[in-house]
């Protein structure tokens, strides 16, 4: 029987035919045929099922669309072979620098799950971690309030007909202006329109009130605690220093420290094929965020993946509390909460300690744990049952380190 390591490990071709076309286009002079095999690598990641099973009986490949001849080569190649030639000469032929540049790339591409080892994750019954069925809400999405491309209610609306209770409408600070982060005075119309739009929900569904803050270079965040005081969620996720090669650690850890914080979002900051992102010691990183009873994200933009069941099996270890979110900028971008799930199966998160299968009202009273800290003197939660938390902490850990 296949294990969550074993499954992760088993070779994947889709994602190797990615992964080789991303090689092809950073060859090409052109900037629309690197355009189009980067298209293409894109539309391969997102194939729900294998490439074997899109080939023919003559042997040719069945249409998919966005993959043209030179791109469909390349597959039948891998497929016969394991390796392409073309993709080989091409970069035979390239500058030096060129190669370098791929090599380099290559590493950041590690532990990316292809649509299909997702759809596998998903349904594999064997593998430990939350299931699809027992997601109740998404906590990281972003509507036309800041760089999303729709309103509140067609984000709410999308959710519930996918069979949520709740999400969390987490546009970008006011910190952020290249994602149009929100204004104070914006967010204080934002939240007008989501009370409007829970009465109009009565109790079927809720719309929390929150927002992704930015976490500057020494580890604070872009809003005043002041300003954070009344939110439901504070994700906060770095967006600045996320290729520099200097460690972190102490960066992430007072970001986790910092009142209010409910979820440390993307904490690496890395893009597939386009950047590492932070360097950090994650397990001191992890082991502060149980601490303070913070949540880390595995944020399900496919080309974010953002921490991956690797570093997850780290935080698990830690104590930490797991947050599956989508990072959706569209109603058809919550479909990524399910790459998240992919990974937190496969790195057996118990699904007690995802914070998205937890009721509403047991999601709004830790949410006001953490809000607690702002109004403490403190940097965290100091509620009448502060003992039982650390104990629960402890407790964590302590199964963690025996999974």
């Amino acid at each position: 029987m296949l294990t969550s390591i074993d499954v992760a490990a088993a070779p994947d071709t889709n994602r190797l035919v990615a992964s080789l076309l991303r090689d092809l286009a950073a060859a090409q002079t052109s900037e629309q045929r690197r355009w189009g095999y980067k298209r293409a690598a894109a539309a391969i990641l997102d194939l729900p099922e294998p490439l074997e099973r899109y080939v023919e009986s003559d042997g040719s490949l069945r249409k998919i669309p966005n993959i043209g001849p030179s791109s469909t080569r390349v597959i039948l190649e891998v497929l016969r072979t394991g390796r392409s030639a073309t993709v080989d000469a091409a970069l035979a032929e390239s500058p030096t620098r060129t190669r370098a540049d791929v090599d380099r790339r290559r590493a950041w591409r590690s532990n990316f799950l292809s649509g299909a080892q997702v759809a596998a994750a998903l349904r594999d019954p064997t593998l430990r971690g939350p299931r699809p069925s027992a997601y109740r809400g998404d906590l990281q999405m972003h509507s036309t309030w800041s760089d999303g491309r729709e309103p509140i209610v067609a984000l709410a609306d999308a959710c519930l007909s996918r069979g949520y209770r709740y999400c969390a409408i987490t546009d970008h600070s006011y910190g952020l202006p290249i994602a149009h982060g929100v204004s104070m005075e914006d967010l204080r119309r934002q939240h007008a329109e989501i009370d409007a739009a829970n009465a109009r929900y009565a109790g079927r569904f809720r719309v929390l009130k929150g927002i992704e803050a930015n976490i500057r270079a020494d580890g604070t965040l872009d809003m005043t605690e002041v300003e954070r005081a009344d939110l439901e969620i504070v994700v906060a996720s770095p967006h600045s220093a996320l290729r520099s090669a200097a460690d972190q650690t102490a960066r992430m850890i007072s970001a986790v420290q910092q009142p209010g914080v409910h979820i440390l979002g993307h904490p690496r900051g890395r893009m597939f094929s386009s950047r590492p992102g932070i360097q950090a010691d994650w397990e001191a990183v992890f082991r502060a965020a149980a601490d303070a009873d913070v949540a880390i994200e595995i944020d399900g933009d496919p080309s974010r993946q953002d921490i991956d069941f690797e570093l997850a099996r780290v935080a698990v270890r830690a104590g930490c509390l797991i947050a599956l979110d989508s990072d959706a900028h569209a109603p058809g971008e919550l479909a990524y909460a399910e790459i998240a799930l992919a990974h937190a199966r496969l790195a057996g998160v118990p699904s007690s300690r995802v914070i998205n299968t937890w009721s509403l009202d047991r999601l709004l009273a830790w949410s006001a744990a953490r809000q607690a800290a702002i109004r403490s003197t403190g940097s965290a939660p100091s509620a009448p049952d502060g003992s039982d938390r650390q104990r629960d902490r402890a407790s964590r850990r302590s199964r963690g380190a025996r999974s």
